[in-house]
């Protein structure tokens, strides 16, 4: 009898022998004999006050400290397979830790000026030959972007120059800002404003404008791609003399892949379609992490122009091999 009251305060199952009498008048001894047991008192799966295992603790605050969100997702992930009755309470603490981390980074961010919190990179190559031939190339690469609540700010110079024997093979030169409003966690609105000046593909100077909409199609800590669309114009001085002012259409492609901790893979992709001139502009790289914050980085850039003056070809490409500081 007392066995039978003991298994039905405990919520554990009945033998399949215990009679039908005694299971049917157990309510009415229950609270003359024995206390019924909160729900909560019972270390059940989803338990949040059930104690965690030292091992798993230690593991969860271990990653805590390292504030690496990957590492704590996957002590979460585990845990509930190591021990389901406390699988409850480490998420509730993972949990209260990432609230934490997120006002502490929104509270910097309002407080921080104009010029704090960026980061990005700066990319610098180069080669030089000398006997049979005599050539000097440099090329220089810097991007930074400033991620805020509300405003994202990205920022894009590059420079390239060839000399052979003394005579200026390639010079060309970007710079480009580009500021986003989020309107949630993936769409945006883009403003851009370019400058360029490449007088081997036939111009002395370019300017852009456009303003349209951003999408982050994937948005993960291995995947990002971001998508814009929008209306543009663009002034145009060409070697010839001409002047060029026209509407046009903007479409931007930007692919990040991480598929190592040290290894990634990027391609970018610009095109102003427009009733004159179209250019189409990609870069494809390869980095691998060196130590601290130095990489190194393979990249393929070609840029097409579909009615170039004449004299000049419509496509041109660059490789490099360069090395980058990450800041």
């Amino acid at each position: 009898m007392i066995a039978i009251i003991l298994a039905a305060a405990l919520a554990l199952p009945l033998p399949a022998a215990a009679p039908a009498a005694l299971t049917v008048a157990l309510p009415a001894v229950v609270p003359a004999t024995l206390p019924a047991v909160p729900p909560a008192a019972a270390a059940t799966p989803g338990d949040s006050d059930v104690p965690i295992p030292a091992a798993i603790k230690a593991m969860l605050d271990a990653a805590i400290e390292s504030g690496n969100e990957g590492e704590v997702s996957t002590i979460v992930k585990y845990a509930r397979l190591a021990d389901p009755a406390s699988a409850d309470t480490v998420l509730t603490i993972a949990n209260k830790w990432r609230a934490d981390r997120a006002a502490a980074r929104n509270e910097t961010i309002r407080e921080a000026g104009v010029f704090d919190l960026w980061s990005g990179r700066a990319e610098l190559g180069g080669y030089r030959t000398s006997g049979n031939s005599d050539t000097l190339g440099l090329s220089a690469v810097v991007d930074a972007n400033r991620e805020g609540l509300n405003w994202r700010h990205k920022f894009h110079a590059q420079a390239d120059y060839t000399q052979n024997l003394g005579i200026t093979t390639r010079e060309h030169y970007l710079a480009s800002y580009e500021p986003n409003y989020k309107i949630d966690e993936r769409l945006y609105i883009y403003g851009a404003g370019q400058f360029e000046a490449d007088r081997f593909l036939g111009y002395y100077d370019r300017v852009s404008a456009s303003v349209g909409a951003g999408y982050s199609a994937i948005k993960s800590p291995a995947i990002r791609l971001d998508i814009e669309l929008g209306p543009a114009y663009r002034h145009t001085y060409f070697t010839d003399g001409t002047v060029q002012d026209s509407p046009a259409a903007r479409g931007t492609v930007d692919f990040r892949w991480k598929l190592l901790s040290g290894l990634s893979l990027s391609q970018t992709a610009s095109a102003y379609a427009q009733r004159y001139n179209s250019t189409v502009s990609s870069t494809s790289a390869v980095n691998a992490k060196l130590i601290g914050p130095l990489s190194a980085q393979l990249s393929y850039y070609v840029q097409y122009e579909s009615q170039p003056p004449v004299g000049s070809v419509s496509t041109d490409t660059t490789s490099r091999a360069s090395l980058v500081y990450s800041f």
